[in-house]
């Protein structure tokens, strides 16, 4: 007679499968441990209850839950987690606010995970008020804001705009003793170069070398973005400079974004280096980057180059878009 597997060998494949997308074996292994007489303990309904909900698939979340509770299998806190934060990923904020508040009225204690995806809904859907009311219910709750928790507010007010309010929180956290993290000083400088205040974001960003954390790609690429649109080109160029000798390696976004700003302003020459240097660093142009190119020379007034540069493109298999007929110039 074989042996049969335990939940928690089970769990240990079916977490494996979810992890690599093969979601579908993964209900199959579920369902062939049931048949085996094997019942699923907490955390393999806890791994499932994670996939519905990143996954969208609220109806099977529901239908999940509700077989974990029928075979008396008791809940923890973890799980109405997962299932309030599968709620608010598949816009059902509703449905996550009303469960929380039926979960508060019995023995449930909340956790900063308990909140942060139900702030984080409301303020995408730019309720702010009642993200600011949640919020002070969560301190009421004893439940002490941690950086994460500032973070997805400093965010939420930054991306409607209210940079002053997103530059109060951040304030604040760092008033009562919390550390800022990366991602803390990315979402403000990525919010204020958004509204053209390069000045503000340059401040946060100098500030963030000094704080000992590692800056990365992202809060770089954020950076020279944010001046070369502003027209500070020369900036932009010395910390794409002070990148490499960091040794972090321009993506195709930095590419794009600096030959974009050198266009702009007319340094095509430049430009088209950079367009031969990503190339031979081993990335491949996108429809950006011949777009952002054929309107440096277009606005130069090199016709010639422009259309030069469209060939290549469809050479290189790149299909133009509309943006790219916009820019190119008229041939008489």
């Amino acid at each position: 007679m074989g042996v049969i597997p335990t939940p928690g060998a089970y769990n240990l494949l079916i977490d494996g499968l979810l992890e690599v997308h093969t979601t579908d074996m993964a209900w199959d292994l579920f369902e062939e441990m049931k048949s085996l007489g094997c019942s699923p303990d907490i955390s393999t309904y806890n791994l499932l209850l994670d996939a519905c909900g990143k996954s969208g698939c609220i109806d099977k979340l529901f239908e999940v839950y509700e077989e974990m509770i029928c075979r008396g299998c008791k809940p923890k806190n973890i799980t109405q987690n997962i299932v309030l934060s599968g709620l608010v990923k598949s816009n059902n904020i509703e449905k996550a606010m009303n469960m929380y508040y039926d979960l508060i009225s019995g023995d449930f204690c909340p956790t900063p995970c308990t909140y942060g995806p139900l702030i984080d809904g409301l303020l995408k859907l730019g309720r702010l008020e009642e993200a600011k009311q949640l919020f002070k219910e969560m301190v009421e709750y004893g439940c002490k804001a941690n950086c994460p928790i500032y973070n997805i507010h400093i965010n939420g007010y930054g991306k409607t705009g209210d940079v002053d309010t997103a530059c109060e929180l951040f304030k604040r956290m760092v008033k009562e003793g919390i550390r800022p993290d990366l991602k803390s000083y990315t979402i403000l400088v990525d919010c204020l170069c958004l509204l053209g205040r390069v000045d503000d974001a340059l401040h946060y960003f100098e500030e963030l070398k000094l704080t000992g954390l590692d800056l990365d790609l992202v809060s770089y690429n954020l950076m020279i973005n944010g001046l070369g649109r502003s027209g500070r080109i020369e900036e932009a160029l010395s910390l794409f400079y002070e990148m490499k000798d960091r040794g972090i390696s321009p993506d195709l976004y930095t590419y794009n974004s600096l030959i974009l700003s050198l266009g702009t302003v007319g340094m095509v020459e430049q430009a088209g280096k950079f367009y031969d240097e990503l190339q031979l660093m081993g990335l491949e142009p996108n429809v950006f980057t011949y777009n952002a190119l054929i309107r440096g020379y277009s606005v130069s007034g090199n016709s010639d180059h422009a259309y030069a540069v469209y060939k290549q493109m469809m050479v290189g298999g790149c299909s133009p878009n509309m943006g790219t007929f916009a820019q190119l110039p008229n041939q008489s």
